[in-house]
């Protein structure tokens, strides 16, 4: 990439409260083995007393009410994404959170361009199965508060943590759906979080343990076991030699790493020759900046430089698993860009595959070097659409933060199914320009065709989507810069900290739109 625990006041432990236990003591008693997640919503007005989902009344029912009766005296009432913890209520659920949903009646925010209620009920799950798991409790019930597939989503992304390589790991939660029969939702919103957080393992393992052939093994083995319609090709050096990746192999000589061109298929089409949507992710699993070389400081983020590919690939075995009715190949060009003896130079000029010559005058832009030979090879599939993913631009994550994931596109049709799908997950996204102002900048180069950087110091995402469109025909395209969602730091209140994954839920709803729109 190319860079310029719970509060004292909210644990409510029922003896403190001189209610009477609904239930005699003895070996389950102890045994505290499964917890509740109940869901609560906020006040439409004033006067009102707050309303519980209808898995919440049902079990403030069994208690006899007194679930509502200790809510009302522990505090205020829940603030959307809040909870409170309570002991003893129920012998099948020793620990039971209550979850503030916010208001009923959220829906669309056309200001903020997702569903609210959605997004209320990812966080308010999120924070009560993370209660759960910090009460080292295996297992939870959870509430689907009126939407089973977000419900899954918040506890399956709100569980997560990359803790693969500590002796002391959290205690892995198993989260099932409560007090609901739709769990056909449920079931489709854990596929989506897994997806994601598939993507975020493979962003988060580090750089030593991701090597290009290690991840194209482990997508090959997520793959291969999320149906048999599907193909993997991991390309090697000759292969890439073959098809002339002048580009992309210019990047990958400088590491002793050896470059793999991932190539794989699912083929969920009745129609075998239906031509296929394409993906394809920038794989760079380690960014030094190569010649070029990035400063020390945070250096170590670059090992999710793949995060391009981690997202497409993770995408695509999601909908493997959904066993979408399409056709989808995903491309994925993977090696690091390390700086040695062998290492591209500034000034350098090199060969894309479609013939186009290039001028290397910053070796920190790679991303756009190893897509240019994958989008060209994209084209050979007689795609319906081209979408490529890649942490492509510091100035990226300058121009919209961890927000939205920025767009480019030569489609208004596309970039409308990519932004419906957005408002549906929450992971949002938002239109950048492709103007030919951008495209004067790269392509007025001294030596070569077009240069890997534009002439001015501005505008340096707008003018690497520029450069990716010199090696695009297609009428359907778009180039999503996922550099400034690659990380989470506190913004998405369902994601822990640490990489993101995102958007990956976006890219598997369009998938899933897409192939209703198609049947």
């Amino acid at each position: 990439m190319f860079l310029l625990p719970l509060p004292a006041a909210a644990r409510v432990a029922v003896r403190h409260l001189s209610v009477k236990r609904l239930w005699a003591p003895g070996p389950a008693a102890a045994d505290m083995t499964k917890g509740l997640v109940l869901g609560i919503y906020s006040k439409e007005k004033e006067e009102d007393e707050p309303q519980f989902t209808s898995a919440g009344e049902n079990f403030n029912k069994l208690v006899s009410g007194k679930l509502r009766e200790i809510l009302n005296i522990s505090g205020p009432p829940l603030k959307a994404g809040k909870t409170r913890t309570f002991y003893g209520l129920h012998e099948d659920f020793p620990s039971v959170v209550v979850v503030g949903l916010g208001k009923k009646t959220a829906g669309i925010d056309e200001q903020e361009n997702w569903h609210e209620g959605k997004e209320n009920i990812r966080a308010a799950v999120a924070a009560g199965c993370r209660q759960i798991q910090d009460l080292e409790i295996p297992s939870v019930e959870v509430d689907p508060c009126g939407d089973a597939q977000a419900a899954a989503e918040g506890a399956v992304l709100g569980l997560y943590e990359y803790d693969d390589l500590k002796e002391k790991r959290k205690v892995v939660v198993s989260a099932k759906l409560h007090g609901s029969e739709d769990q056909e939702a449920w079931q489709r919103g854990v596929l989506f979080a897994s997806g994601q957080n598939l993507a975020r393992r493979l962003m988060e393992t580090p750089a030593n343990e991701m090597t290009p052939t290690k991840f194209a093994e482990i997508v090959e083995e997520n793959l291969k076991s999320a149906s048999i319609k599907t193909d993997v090709f991991i390309r090697p050096k000759s292969w890439i030699e073959e098809q002339e990746m002048g580009s992309f192999l210019s990047v990958a000589k400088g590491s002793e790493e050896p470059p793999v061109f991932l190539e794989i298929h699912y083929k969920g089409s009745p129609n075998a020759s239906e031509p296929p949507l394409v993906f394809v992710g920038k794989g760079i699993t380690f960014d030094s900046g190569g010649i070029s070389i990035k400063a020390a400081a945070n250096m170590d983020l670059m090992r999710a430089d793949m995060g391009g590919a981690a997202t497409i690939c993770s995408a695509i075995v999601s909908a493997a698993k959904l066993d979408l009715p399409i056709n989808i190949v995903g491309l994925a060009p993977l090696c690091e860009n390390m700086p040695s003896g062998k290492a591209n130079k500034p000034g350098d000029v090199v060969r894309a595959r479609n013939g186009k010559t290039i001028q290397v005058d910053n070796t920190d832009a790679e991303g756009r070097l190893i897509l240019a030979d994958a989008l060209c090879y994209a084209h050979t599939f007689n795609p319906k659409v081209i979408i490529n993913a890649a942490t492509l631009t510091g100035a990226m994550d300058i121009a919209l933060g961890s927000g939205a994931t920025g767009v480019f596109t030569n489609s208004s049709w596309l970039w409308n199914k990519l932004f419906e799908a957005s408002i549906e997950t929450g992971d949002r996204v938002w239109r950048m320009p492709l103007f030919e102002h951008y495209t004067r900048q790269v392509i007025d180069c001294q030596l070569a065709d077009v240069n890997n950087i534009g002439k001015y110091r501005s505008a340096g995402a707008c003018t690497a989507a520029a450069f990716l469109k010199e090696f695009v025909t297609h009428p359907k395209w778009a180039h999503l810069d996922i550099a400034g969602v690659m990380t989470n730091k506190d913004e998405v209140p369902y994601l822990r900290k640490g990489m993101a994954g995102r958007p990956t839920r976006t890219l598997i709803e369009f998938l899933f739109r897409f192939s209703q729109d198609s049947a």
